[in-house]
């Protein structure tokens, strides 16, 4: 009753903190070629209005299909000039990422879930490690509103919610190439009769995705090297399945997203260099912070393949059956939830890289469900305590992240790094 009672105010409080800290995140990013590819479509769109009607360049198979990229950094820009507009809007998505996932999960849980679920995704260091101007990140809300239409429609067609579905589909490949997940995804559902689906919706929704992609379309006839990678590497689709290895990384990734064993990128470059001390002192820092980061991590990975074993048991029996009824909301939820682990096999079975984690991030929301549920179940008795170390320990592990990682520095500013660059690059 207490919960139910303050759950509002302890939503915003965490929202707060943690747009406090997607905030702190973006203004320390570190200019890569991942942003300034990004940065440079969008403001040669926004100052020149030259449309560059690609995306950024993929790790093996050309440019990103489509006009997005541009139009989320231009659209910004263009409404308020700033290298922080298109952050902003970034942080909206994300936010909005939330408020549709927990939209399902408030149908189906009392608050005890969405709590959880609320710490687990918003503050998860894995989640705002991605507030950085670059394609995977965007993910998030495409990966909720795809959930979202699809719940929608788990009794009742809608044209509305299937244009959006078909939408969120389509958009995402827009942004990246693991917009397939998303795409298998509803192929399940349709195979378990676990939506219904209007396909007049669907017509339209493919429509619109196929008239946003005619620029993109004519590029390519003038220039169809943006379909090629520069470095041709000699892999195929299919490369993944072949050597089986990077289907289990994939699985592994699966896994690593339910626990706190965040990227490398994240807890393993941290130098402490910034405490001004002697190499003696940061020394000591860096083995702490490692020994620490590594060792939660491994005893989470624990607790994750535990939480997805007990998710197995919950709907073993039923992965594959057609016509069996769905007995309760949560069952449905479930379900999507392998739906998404089926996404990731077949994908990591037609890839021809090996992948890393933000190739399959697109998945995170759905791949932490199997904790959140195990936590309900069997995290009742210290689910006080255990989440507010964990909300301590998430602030801390961020506060890190954005102060010294590899992607993040505490003496980099973003907006000044942005505009120079644009200086250089685009106005000149």
């Amino acid at each position: 009753m207490f919960l139910e009672q303050r759950f509002k105010i302890i939503q915003i409080s965490l929202l707060i903190l943690g747009l406090f800290l997607a905030w702190f995140y973006a203004q320390h990013q570190i200019l890569t070629g991942d942003q300034t590819q990004m940065l440079y479509k969008g403001y040669m769109g926004a100052y020149k209005h030259v449309w560059i009607n690609y995306g950024n360049a993929a790790s093996a198979v050309g440019n990103v299909p489509g006009s997005m990229i541009s139009y989320v950094v231009a659209l910004p820009v263009m409404l308020y000039d700033s290298p922080m507009s298109p952050m902003f809007f970034l942080i909206f998505l994300h936010l909005a990422s939330y408020f549709l996932l927990d939209s399902v999960l408030k149908d189906i849980y009392k608050t005890d879930v969405r709590l959880i679920f609320l710490v687990l995704y918003w503050l998860n260091p894995w989640f705002l490690f991605e507030n950085i101007l670059y394609n995977p990140s965007y993910l998030f809300f495409f990966s909720a509103l795809h959930i979202w239409t699809a719940y929608k429609q788990r009794e009742k067609s809608s044209f509305v919610y299937s244009l959006l579905h078909v939408t969120a589909i389509g958009l995402a490949l827009q942004f990246h190439y693991s917009w397939i997940i998303l795409a298998l995804i509803s192929l399940y559902l349709l195979y378990k009769n676990m939506v219904k689906v209007n396909w007049y919706g669907v017509f339209f929704g493919t429509l619109v995705i196929g008239i946003s992609l005619v620029p993109y379309l004519q590029t390519v006839m003038q220039n169809n090297a943006i379909i090629h990678h520069a470095d041709d590497t000699g892999r195929y689709i299919g490369w993944g399945g072949v050597h089986v290895y990077p289907v289990l990384k994939s699985f592994l990734y699966w896994l690593r997203y339910g626990s706190f064993f965040f990227p490398n990128k994240l807890i393993a470059s941290a130098h402490f260099d910034w405490l001004g001390a002697s190499n003696f002192v940061q020394m000591i820092f860096v083995y702490g912070y490692k020994a620490l980061v590594f060792s939660v991590g491994a005893f989470t990975i624990y607790i994750s393949y535990k939480a997805n074993r007990y998710f197995y048991t919950l709907v073993k029996g039923k992965l594959f059956t057609r016509h069996q009824p769905i007995e309760t909301k949560q069952e449905w939820l479930l379900l999507y939830v392998f739906g998404a682990l089926v996404g990731v096999f077949v994908s990591s079975v037609l890839s021809p890289i090996i992948f890393s984690y933000w190739h399959l991030i697109i998945v995170f929301p759905f791949a932490i469900l199997p904790v959140v549920i195990y936590l309900k179940e069997y995290g009742q008795k210290y689910m006080p305590k255990l989440l507010i170390f964990i909300v301590l320990y998430f602030t801390f592990i961020n506060i890190m992240g954005a102060l010294d990682s590899r992607k993040y520095s505490i003496n980099t500013d973003y907006v000044q790094d942005t505009k120079a660059y644009i200086k250089k690059s685009v106005t000149q």
